[in-house]
């Protein structure tokens, strides 16, 4: 039994309120995120603590012990101290591993082999994802939009022409990590654009693969678990506000993670659409839908699109586990949908089998 204090101040005065709680009969969360968010380092690393702290808050006042434990490769020190604590469930903000993204499936394979229940998509569903290229593979199968692609080895085969611009882009690292305007680029045939790949490899986390550009307008769709099935929530337009002509428009890691870059300042969410583009909303949410069965995703997820200037949308990513942070496009999108961040935390739970 543990006895705790609580004060209030009156005029002149204060009064305390001694409360005996029995820890032992409380029930016990635990929320995991990658080691190196408490060491500082970049700002899509620090996030996760900002995430950490906005799920603490909704599991306490709901009345749970809700622990924080970092991850790492260090599996058999995590599975001990996971056993340790002996939580009823663990809250899942791993989004990589000692900075590797293409590790986003390790913890929540250590926890199916404890057999502890966790939030957010299971691990066939994070390790398919997370890996664009083969994420582009199941899009194309299934005959939903995606933009054409080429991966070192593709583009080691043989030399041919290449017409229009060309993305280099990560194969496993998130948050549009090596994704900026210089990314882009038109090199005429294969040989040059692997030329350019290879010259980004280290940027990009190692692995990288070449995206057709699609000149038009940026969208993503949220999706949040229900008992009914996945909801797509709002659906949100990124807009380039005041670019000037020339520049990409384009939702690179400044235009993330750096509010005082042009970028940042320029590039606005909105979630405002005229009657006329109910058509094209309707359409990439059924298509955001689609990903969420086809990728077998559970408790909330975000599809990112381009909208080509002949109105046809492509697939770009699809996020398992995206961002919970307050101030992130996911909540916003929640918001507008009228529910809280409690609301939000409670339906991902749910639909883990878990209940707040």
């Amino acid at each position: 039994m543990t006895p705790t204090c609580s004060g209030f101040k009156s005029p002149g005065t204060w009064a305390f309120h001694f409360i005996v709680v029995d820890m032992e009969t409380m029930k016990k969360a635990l929320i995991i995120y990658d080691r190196l968010a408490q060491e500082g380092g970049a700002p899509d690393q620090r996030d996760a603590m900002v995430q950490a702290g906005a799920v603490a808050r909704e599991l306490r006042e709901a009345g749970w012990v809700a622990g924080q434990l970092p991850f790492s490769l260090d599996a058999a020190s995590f599975m001990k101290s996971v056993r340790r604590e002996a939580p009823e469930f663990v809250f899942n903000l791993v989004e990589s591993v000692e900075g590797r993204g293409r590790l986003i499936h390790f913890a929540p394979s250590l926890l199916d082999v404890l057999g502890i229940a966790y939030t957010g998509s299971k691990t066939d569903s994070l390790y398919v994802t997370s890996n664009k290229r083969m994420a582009k593979k199941y899009l194309e199968r299934e005959g939903i939009p995606t933009p054409a692609s080429f991966s070192e080895a593709d583009l080691r085969k043989s030399q041919f022409p290449l017409d229009g611009r060309y993305i280099m882009k990560s194969v496993w690292e998130h948050a549009s990590i090596g994704l900026g305007e210089d990314s882009v680029v038109a090199p005429g045939d294969s040989r040059i654009l692997l030329a350019e790949l290879e010259r980004r490899l280290e940027g990009l986390g190692g692995e990288g693969f070449a995206e057709a550009y699609i000149e038009g307008r940026e969208f993503n769709l949220s999706l949040l678990a229900s008992a009914e099935g996945p909801d797509v929530l709002p659906p949100a337009e990124m807009r380039f506000e005041n670019y000037p002509a020339g520049k990409l428009r384009m939702v690179g890691y400044r235009a993330k993670w750096d509010e005082d870059s042009f970028e940042g300042r320029h590039t606005e969410r909105s979630f405002r659409f005229s009657d006329s583009e109910e058509p094209l909303l309707k359409l990439l949410t059924d298509l955001a839908k689609k990903c969420w069965h086809l990728f077998d995703l559970r408790g909330y997820a975000r599809v990112d699109f381009r909208v080509d200037e002949e109105g046809r949308p492509w697939i770009l990513e699809i996020n398992a586990n995206p961002c919970l942070s307050p101030d992130a496009g996911f909540v916003a999108a929640a918001r507008e949908a009228g529910l809280t961040y409690r609301q939000v935390v409670d339906r991902i739970l749910r639909d883990s089998g878990i209940e707040l």
